[in-house]
């Protein structure tokens, strides 16, 4: 690593309307350099890189780029400096090939598409970082891991020297993460240098050379050399306060069989096979996790459980009665919960307030329900009071629900599914996209419902919150479930999440 700076931005200040997002910050990346940028949610992290990356203008302050002064208008600006960044959510075209993807939006090639010279290119390119892909594969065709490395290809391709990676590892398998982290060091030895944005703080230790932490616009920590700092300090930096990264759970004491999935076939959204006879029980008073990669069925088997997905074989069983034949009021009335991945979209009316989110179960019962009238008195005080239970942070119960942080809104999700004291819970990336503070408050919840005798089904690409909470975890591998761990063992789930192993039953 250089001492030489590739970036400076000094004294960054950017406003929103009511809000001061970015105060002042100064932020340095030095040549050849892992930078791990942490913060909690709101905390003003993608606020200050999009200033970087020119999608917003900063009110104040400056960056210098290789000891130049720039004005970026916009991120072609950015990308003509040198700058580029590979966002979470991938922005690929699914039916093009690799090849395709990467010159998408470039003046080169202009009237003549002459791909398999491009094809070379982009192989010689791969192979130069360790970022091997076929150029000439569908990105359709390719793992999580593989249309990752494309973006990253698209960015190198365009010449950048500094790249910003946000959540890289959020939808990675293990052996992907160790991929990635040899592709990244294999790039800062040739120079470039990296921002690191994730949420995982052993991650953060493990790649980055070193971390700046921002808490609510401001600068808590700058340029910490990761081998002078803790996980435990980092935590404490971003929150403010101790956080306990790994929550005490006390021996799991085993009821009755509460859910039985039995050979069930689904499909998904696009009419394919999603779900293959998978069969899985949970018990009274355990967690299961579920461990895969993202699109192997997690999702469709979260919604055949709670009734939103048909299944088209097999069957589903809640205390011995038969649901999730696409009745999610039937699901509801064996008790049956659900924490959506999608806070938003499905667990939450956005434009409602605290008490309309809140009473959603529970509008049809006394004495919130009286007769084709709601009590609004009633539905008030309870909303009331899970919002001083639960500490959900909002101005009154009349807040709409689209104005709560992330954490907050999780808050409000859980307390309106525990609140019917729910004998099976669906828990689907319960803490995705939250920071450290509020990750603990929502693992603790999940702790307490296993205590209070629920079943507790937790769907999870967080090996480390699936081996925390989980009394067993199971994995999942094209709509089968392909082995079942007692105990730790990441390099066994890995090779079970990739489908290199199949444990027998």
């Amino acid at each position: 690593m250089s001492l030489v700076n590739a970036v400076q931005m000094q004294g960054i200040v950017k406003r929103f309307p009511g809000v001061l997002a970015v105060d002042h910050v100064d932020f340095d990346l030095r040549e050849g350099e892992i930078h791990a940028l942490l913060g909690e949610n709101g905390a003003g992290k993608s606020t200050l890189m999009n200033v970087l990356t020119g999608l917003y203008r900063p009110d104040a302050g400056r960056i210098v780029i290789h000891n130049r002064p720039v004005d970026l208008r916009s991120p072609r600006d950015a990308i003509a400096c040198g700058i580029g960044m590979v966002h979470q959510h991938f922005m690929l075209v699914p039916t093009q090939t690799v090849t395709e993807n990467i010159l998408l939006g470039l003046d080169d090639p202009r009237f003549f598409m002459r791909l398999a010279q491009y094809d070379r290119r982009v192989a010689e390119l791969g192979e130069r970082f360790g970022l091997r892909v076929d150029p000439k594969a569908k990105v359709w065709q390719l793992s999580v891991g593989e249309q990752q490395r494309v973006e990253i290809l698209k960015m190198l391709y365009r010449g950048v020297d500094v790249l910003i990676m946000d959540e890289p590892t959020a939808v990675l398998a293990p052996q992907e993460i160790a991929d990635l982290f040899g592709v990244l060091r294999a790039m800062t030895a040739q120079g470039k240098s990296i921002v690191f944005i994730s949420h995982k703080l052993g991650e953060v230790l493990e790649i980055a050379d070193r971390v700046t932490v921002l808490r609510k616009g401001r600068v808590m920590a700058a340029g910490l050399d990761v081998h002078a700092t803790t996980t435990a300090e980092l935590a404490r930096l971003m929150v403010g306060r101790e956080v306990f990264l790994r929550v005490e759970k006390s021996p799991c004491k085993l009821g009755e069989e509460v859910l039985r999935v039995e050979n069930v076939y689904a499909e998904n959204d696009k009419g394919l096979p999603a779900l293959r006879g998978l069969s899985l029980r949970i018990c009274a008073g355990e967690i299961v996790g579920l461990a895969g990669v993202a699109g192997n069925g997690q999702r469709e088997l979260a919604e055949v459980i709670t009734g939103l997905r048909p299944c088209t074989a097999g069957r589903v069983l809640v205390h011995g009665v038969e649901v999730g034949i696409g009745s999610t009021a039937q699901a509801i009335r064996q008790g049956v919960a659900h924490i959506p991945e999608d806070r938003q979209g499905m667990g939450s009316a956005p434009n409602l307030s605290l008490v309309d989110n809140a009473i959603m179960k529970r509008y049809g019962e006394a004495p919130i329900g009286n007769g084709w009238s709601i009590n609004r008195l009633a539905a008030y005080r309870h909303t009331a009071d899970l919002k001083e239970a639960y500490e959900i942070a909002a101005p009154s119960v009349e807040t709409p629900a689209r104005l709560l942080s992330g954490g907050n809104l999780q808050r409000l999700i859980l307390a309106r599914e525990i609140s019917s004291a729910p004998k099976l819970m669906v828990a689907v990336q319960p803490t995705r996209g939250l920071d450290v503070g509020a990750i603990e408050g929502v693992q603790r919840l999940l702790l307490q419902q296993r205590e209070a005798g629920a079943a507790i089904l937790l769907i999870s690409e967080e090996l480390d919150e699936l081996f925390a909470l989980s009394d067993r975890v199971v994995v999942i591998y094209e709509g089968q479930i392909v082995g079942e761990l007692m105990e730790e063992d990441r390099e066994l789930v890995g090779l079970l999440m990739t489908g290199q192993k199949r444990m027998a039953s």
